[in-house]
């Protein structure tokens, strides 16, 4: 196989797995994005205390909430804010920050399932 071809597949391949982790919109208005291998978690701030994780399989199809447990960890105006996300029905997880937590607000969730696996999802 000529050099450039396998530099061109090369390429192709690590470009697609770091897309792959980047946070992209999801379809209840926040950031979407990979939580382990088996999971997806969207982050959902409104400039309001309450934030919400909707989970998602692989395949972005929503699963029940029931039985996971979260914390979560972001950064507001500087400062790192700690909390935990308790399911709220559905797919989501709902927890009330300490303050106000800004629309695209970064950091990551700490998962684990009902199964006691974690996953994180960093936003």
């Amino acid at each position: 196989m000529p050099q450039w071809i396998a530099a061109a597949l090369a390429l192709m391949l690590t470009v697609g797995a770091a897309l792959a982790h980047e946070p992209r919109p999801g379809p209840n208005g926040g950031k979407l994005v990979d939580a382990g291998t088996r999971y997806h978690a969207e982050l959902v701030t409104t400039g309001t205390t309450e934030v919400v994780v909707h989970m998602s399989d692989a395949n972005d199809r929503p699963i029940p909430s029931d039985g996971f447990r979260a914390n979560a960890i972001l950064v507001v105006n500087g400062q790192t804010i700690r909390f935990p996300l308790q399911p709220a029905g559905g797919s989501r997880l709902v927890g009330i920050a300490p303050v106000p937590v800004p629309a695209g607000a970064r950091g990551a969730v700490q998962i684990t399932s009902p199964q006691g696996a974690t996953a994180q999802a960093r936003f």
